[in-house]
This record gives structure tokens, sequence and C-alpha cells, in this order.
């Protein structure tokens, strides 16, 4: 793609990409830092294009430094790959047919799945029948599955707050502690973001002269926030992955509101 943009904006975008990938290693939702940067210099299309494009390496530096926890959650791991790679390409297609079809639906997405999180302690004794570790069930599996493909979609074609969504599910269906969930989200949002980085490159929409500065900045960022996380206190990070949830609903619904 053409243009050329200042040292300023370049510093500018990459310290974005620099942040998103922290939060995205933590509870997701850093393509509300990327994208904006972005649309201030790009048109809509091309900034969720780059975006994307920039911070699937901070996904996978963020999968790499929760490592030590993969080993817990390989099986789910192995599971709901299929269905976010190919949910994943199936939103990527529908936003460049359909590019402002799921915008009403993002803020109670985001707010429903912040208010399950919080309440998630709960839910789970009554979901789970009070075992705290007990297998899902046949019926929750196939639950789990096609809501993962819904939330792969939905990350193909925008993405802001799979994390959390992610996050929300992956809890309920007892996928582990909140490091081990994680890990798993993650590894999970690398498949998401990485299968919409060949549609995005197959139809030519990313600014090539912006990602890869921001795409650096992103595997720091990503590696960074995987690695001091895995020290807090779980219930310090459930405490910021409830912060970021209601954040973002607040956001998109202030967005909705002025528009």
């Amino acid at each position: 793609m053409p243009g050329s943009e200042s040292l300023g904006t370049q510093i500018w975008l990459c310290l974005s990409a620099l942040a998103a990938g922290a939060i995205n290693s933590i509870a997701g939702g850093g393509t509300l830092l990327t994208f904006p940067a972005l649309t201030a210099v790009v048109p809509y299309e091309v900034a969720n294009a780059t975006s994307t494009v920039a911070l699937v390496p901070g996904s996978a530096a963020g999968a790499w430094g929760y490592r030590r926890e993969f080993a817990a959650i390989r099986r789910w791991a192995l599971i709901l790959a299929g269905p976010s790679l190919v949910g994943g390409y199936v939103g990527t297609r529908l936003v460049i047919a359909f590019p402002d079809a799921f915008q009403i639906l993002v803020p109670w997405l985001i707010l429903t799945a912040a208010l399950l999180f919080l309440l998630q302690p709960t839910l789970s004794r009554f979901t789970r029948g009070g075992q705290k570790h007990g297998p899902p069930s046949t019926g929750a599996w196939v639950g789990v599955i096609a809501f993962q493909f819904l939330v792969a979609v939905y990350g193909g074609y925008f993405g802001a707050g799979i994390g959390i969504l992610m996050i929300t599910s992956l809890s309920l269906m007892g996928a582990g502690h909140i490091h081990e969930t994680n890990a798993l989200k993650t590894f999970l949002a690398a498949c998401i973001n990485g299968v919409s980085v060949v549609v995005w490159v197959a139809y030519d929409k990313v600014r090539w002269d912006l990602a890869p500065g921001m795409a650096v900045a992103a595997i720091v960022g990503g590696y960074l926030g995987a690695h001091f996380a895995r020290r807090l206190p779980k219930a310090l990070v459930r405490g910021i992955v409830i912060a970021i949830g209601f954040g973002l609903a607040a956001y998109y619904f202030y967005k909705q509101v002025a528009a």
C-alpha cells in the first residue's frame, strides 16, 4: 500500500502496538489501541488489516510466554484450534463483504462476557455441579466448540474483546486457573488472527510500511505481558481482566451513543 508517515507517527503506532501486545497477553482488547491509532492515518479496512498483521506476532510471543502453562491445556488447544481457524477465516471474509454488520452487537457481547466472568466462580458451582475441576460433559464440549467458532468469526471480523469472551467461556467450562486460561486464550487468538492475516494479505489491504515496526513492538509487549502476568496473584489478574472487560464495554457504548 502506498504512503509514508512521519517518524513521530511511526513511533506513536509502535507504542500503541507495544501496549496492545501486553494487554492482549493479559485479557485482550489490544485492538482498541492499534485500530484507532491506525484509523488516524489510513482507511478503516486498511487499519483493520494492518492492526491484525501487526498484533499476530505479539499473540505468538504471548503464547510462548505462557509455555509452562500450556501442558495443562494442550487437549483444549487441540480441540479448539480447528473452530478458531475456520471461524477466523469466515469472519475476515465477512468484514470484506459486510464491513458494518456487527458493530451494534460489540458492546453487548463484551458487557455480557465481563459480567459472566465476574460471576464465574458462582456460575461454575452451578454449571459443574459443585465439582470445580470435573471434566466437561459431551454437551458442554459441543457448546464451547460452537461458542469458540462464533468468537472466532467475530475475531476475524474485528476482534476487540475476543480475549474476554474466550476467558469467560473457558473459565466456565473449567479449562484451568486464570494463568492456564490466559495461555489457552492467547494461543487461540493467535490461530484466529493468523488465518485473518492470510486473507488480508491475499486482498492486499495491509500497509507494509507500518506493519513491521508495529509487529516488533507487539512481540516485545506480548512477551513482557505474559511474563509479568504469570507472576501476579491470580485474584489480581482476574481483577485486571474484569476491569478491562467493563472498560471495553463502556468504550463501545460511548462510541455508539456519540455516533
